[in-house]
């Protein structure tokens, strides 16, 4: 099972199509019931992720390796390391762990920032102490990635997090997916959906991606002469991409979670690439105006 389960929906209301708000505590428990059932070993969740990891602390998920995420270095820190060791006791306490499986920087360019030296050391240091297993970094764009790679002091991720889906496929047009599993970085992916977007009908989708509309219509009327779901096509060009570990995927209820993994099959067609977009408004959801 390459799924992983992104729990912002357990902290925060997240995602375009999302109606049903953040999922409640009995709803939560639901999810990692399935997930578990499912085969699904991996949570990720990041301390920005509003409550999320209080609430899966206060769940049973002793069966899962956990991955969180660094906010980004205060303008006014300090001490660095005196920073993100308070930051990980507290990420550690909320989740009732001892130990996770990986701990990302939500701003991947503070590994390489002024105090490089110092967040390089002090990363390295949480591994020594047991803490974690591997340290890497959340990215937008795989131009973050090359800012790192040709970076002075060559520090180098144990594992990355990036956007893939069938219209964001930067990871494989830039060459680092082939290059990251060269090097044995681990490969995990998100926005599966693009927050739901993928899955939405022309009729509710909000007026931002009016200039898109052409563009999504085709991808929508691809998969219906297909006579195949957009959530199975959407979800299993990612999970049957070789070189990703992990495929994080959020929902807002266990039935949600059940639908998925029902749809996960080895044998999809593949969508044209004339589907894929470089437009940064369209694939990078930080860039829209849903208000």
């Amino acid at each position: 099972m390459n799924l992983a389960l992104g729990t912002v929906q357990f902290g925060l209301q997240y995602g375009v199509a999302n109606s049903v708000g953040k999922v409640t505590q009995t709803d939560g428990s639901d999810i990692l019931q399935v997930a578990k059932k499912i085969g699904i070993d991996t949570l990720d969740t990041a301390i920005a992720y509003g409550d999320s990891e209080a609430n899966l602390g206060a769940a049973n998920i002793e069966a899962f390796n956990v991955i969180t995420k660094l906010p980004a270095l205060p303008q006014d820190c300090i001490s660095v390391a005196d920073w993100v060791q308070v930051q990980v006791n507290s990420s550690l306490k909320r989740l009732n762990r001892t130990q996770i499986d990986s701990i990302l920087l939500h701003q991947s360019g503070d590994v390489i920032g002024q105090h490089a030296v110092e967040y390089q050391g002090v990363l390295q240091s949480l591994k020594l102490q047991g803490l974690c297993n591997s340290i890497g970094v959340s990215i937008y764009a795989p131009e973050e990635l090359n800012i790192i790679w040709n970076h002075s002091s060559g520090w180098r991720p144990d594992i990355i997090q990036a956007p893939f889906n069938i219209l964001d496929q930067r990871l494989i047009s830039s060459g680092w997916l082939k290059k990251l599993n060269a090097e044995g970085v681990r490969v995990h992916t998100r926005s599966v959906f693009l927050q739901g977007l993928l899955l939405m009908s022309s009729q509710n989708r909000p007026a931002w991606f009016n200039p898109w509309t052409p563009l999504l219509d085709r991808w929508l009327e691809w998969c219906h002469n297909q006579s195949i779901t957009p959530l199975k096509v959407a979800l299993n060009f990612v999970c049957n991409q070789s070189g990703i570990e992990k495929v994080v995927v959020g929902v807002d209820s266990a039935k949600q979670l059940e639908e998925i993994s029902e749809e996960l099959s080895e044998e999809c067609p593949k969508p044209p690439n004339d589907l894929i977009s470089e437009d940064i408004n369209l694939i990078n959801p930080s860039r829209w105006k849903l208000v």
